[in-house]
């Protein structure tokens, strides 16, 4: 069990002497039994435990009959993974398999070390990242259970994946075992999806719900005042959160589905400066979350803004669950969504066979399949060079002749080596086929020759523009005509002073990212205007 394999021997490294001693000067040795239970599955608030000696097993469902021993660490290792230091309850048990010595050290005391020492940081966080994959593949998590033909099975899921909380989806089409765990928990098929933790079973919750469970939402404290509320979490929301809490702004972070926004649900980002060998959207999310956190931002996900008011100089930002937040100032860092196809049926198929966004969620429903992807950014030909590696075939569908027009060189050179990847250039989707929900084929057109075919297709990907999520914005700042944020000197104003650079056309708000109007579509230009807000923030609020 404590066997090193080249995937998980970089998740689980021995600290040095020189390490330990730097640790003990910030915690204190506990002495331990067998079976002493250090951190229970479940427990939120818990210290960063070194193993001095003995032994500790990371045990899923402990003391139930199912426990199963996932790890076993010995002398000089670190227990726990990422949930530790972005405030998730464990999602394991870890107990002493014999009597020994651990350190504990408390998370703030963490926090300062490794501000002094950035190596031991970089350390940790690469291990608890490189945990967090590991788990979200070995142990069961919590529980979804529901028909893949539902969407609120697939709304949950979809909740779970892009937060990356370790779950299992059973699926009542399916698992011969689903039925007889209804039968056990007296829940009928229709009242599913239910959700399964521990001793808590919840008959298809709400997002909210969930969110609650697996630690990624907290209650908010009303009376407070912040210097800042980001709305999205996306590359630009997250930098505005590190830059203003690390420079001492009360910074709280909200976004209606998951840190990381369309750039998450990347398998890979190639062109980011500094990630030379590329880094998946969700690892640069986590990351950048474990840094806004360790300086103090508060992040709430799934919350969604509503509404945006001022009340004289404050700003109030309503959210969904009829909740307030005061703020001097607002970053709006909502992002965009991409579009939807213009077909008929396509409700009928979305959440089965047509998606928005391409992760290992969805990777795994096109194992051995065709599928096909309509688009010709760079999210489209990500989605297609990840997909390659799962589905049997992968037709990327672009309504101009030049591949090169809209997506990046490299790749676009990624896909015209991969041999089970075909492109169909000027040609539009006319027609979903299939029936009971479950996508067979696609209607095409060739719009140079107007040539008809179907092309057999079980799952589909669309990537075909965006459009602004400034819906809960309503009158409360400028629009352009397609509904992004106006800023700086797009602003057409008679008062003094003029909007500043990433400021809207109300004083103390600004927008940041895709949601900008005429902004860079990067994932490097979002996290420069981000950091810039915080600046501008500064400014605003030494003038009020």
């Amino acid at each position: 069990m404590s066997s090193e394999t080249p995937d998980t021997a970089g998740a689980y490294p021995r600290l040095s002497a020189e390490q330990i001693e730097m640790l003990s000067r910030r915690g204190e040795k506990r002495p331990v039994q067998r079976d002493d239970v250090l951190v229970a599955e479940g427990q939120r608030d818990r210290d960063f435990l070194v193993v001095l000696s003995g032994k500790v097993a990371v045990i899923e469902g402990y003391g139930t009959p199912k426990a199963r021993v996932v790890r076993v660490h010995g002398p000089r290792r670190f227990l726990d993974e990422l949930g530790l230091l972005t405030g998730q309850p464990s999602f394991v048990s870890m107990v002493a398999q014999e009597p020994g010595e651990v350190l504990a050290v408390p998370l703030p005391a963490l926090h300062e070390l490794v501000r002094e020492q950035p190596d031991l940081g970089d350390l940790i966080l690469r291990s608890f990242l490189a945990r967090r994959e590991l788990l979200i593949g070995s142990i069961t998590g919590i529980k979804i259970v529901g028909s893949r033909f539902s969407p609120d099975t697939r709304r949950l899921r979809e909740l779970a994946a892009r937060n990356r909380v370790p779950h299992t989806w059973i699926d009542l089409e399916d698992d011969p075992d689903a039925e007889q765990l209804l039968r056990r928990l007296s829940i009928s098929a229709q009242d599913t999806p239910v959700v399964i933790w521990r001793d808590r079973v919840l008959r298809n919750p709400s997002n909210a719900e969930l969110a609650r469970i697996a630690g990624l939402r907290r209650s908010h404290q009303e009376d407070a005042m912040c210097d800042v509320v980001v709305v999205g979490a996306g590359p630009a929301g997250l930098a505005a959160a590190v830059y203003g809490a690390s420079e001492g702004l009360a910074t709280v972070v909200l976004d209606s589905v998951a840190t990381g926004g369309q750039a998450g649900t990347s398998s890979r980002i190639e062109n980011y400066l500094g990630f030379p060998a590329g880094i998946s959207g969700a690892d640069l999310a986590d990351r950048a979350v474990v840094q806004a956190k360790k300086f103090g931002a508060e992040l709430n996900v799934p919350v969604e803004a509503v509404r945006l008011e001022w009340r004289g100089s404050d700003q109030i930002v309503h959210l969904d669950d009829g909740a307030q937040l005061r703020t001097r100032t607002v970053v709006i860092a909502t992002g965009a969504r991409y579009r939807k196809l213009d077909v008929p049926r396509l409700g009928e198929f979305e959440g089965t066979s047509v998606y928005y966004a391409a992760t290992f969620m969805e990777a795994v429903l096109c194992e051995r399949q065709p599928v096909s992807v309509v688009g010709g950014g760079n999210s489209a030909g990500q989605a297609t060079v990840f997909l390659a590696r799962h589905a049997s075939r992968v037709r990327l569908i672009i309504l101009h002749d030049d591949l090169n027009r809209d997506m990046s060189r490299y790749l676009v050179d990624q896909i015209e080596r991969l041999p089970n990847v075909e492109v169909l250039r000027h040609t539009e989707v006319t027609e979903l086929i299939g029936d009971d929900g479950r996508l067979q084929a696609l209607g095409v057109r060739d719009i140079k020759t107007g040539d008809r075919q179907q092309i057999p297709t079980t799952v589909l990907f669309t990537f075909i523009g965006a459009q602004p999520c400034t819906g809960w914005l309503s009158s409360s700042v400028a629009l352009d005509e397609r509904g992004y944020v106006l800023t700086g000197a797009q602003v057409r104003t008679d008062e003094e002073p003029q909007p500043a650079m990433l400021e809207t056309s109300r004083p103390g708000v600004l927008a940041v990212g895709d949601v900008r109007s005429g902004s860079i579509k990067r994932v490097a230009s979002a996290v420069g205007e981000g950091s810039m807000a915080v600046r501008l923030i500064h400014d605003h609020l030494a003038r009020t």
